[in-house]
């Protein structure tokens, strides 16, 4: 099952391609052409963001797991220990 994140990634993603194939082959007017960067400039931001959301929720997951096999709380903050 997708999660609304994954499918705004998706969503997003695809839409990208197609204004890069857009660009790439139909040889847009010059203002269309600024549109059509300036969209894909959003959407490479936004896609950018969602992984990124993506990747500290594995990196917190994974924490939590090494943490609860060691037996220890997970730590949320580097307090600077060692361990």
């Amino acid at each position: 099952m997708a999660t609304n994140a994954s499918g705004e990634f998706e969503k997003s993603l695809e839409r990208l391609e197609a204004i890069v194939t857009r660009l790439e082959k139909d040889n847009p007017s010059l203002d269309e052409s600024v549109a059509l960067f300036r969209e894909g400039r959003d959407l490479a931001t936004k896609c950018e963001k969602l992984l990124k959301a993506a990747q500290a929720s594995i990196e917190a997951a994974s924490n939590g797991e090494a943490a609860a096999q060691s037996g220890a709380p997970p730590r949320a903050v580097d307090d600077g220990l060692p361990f």
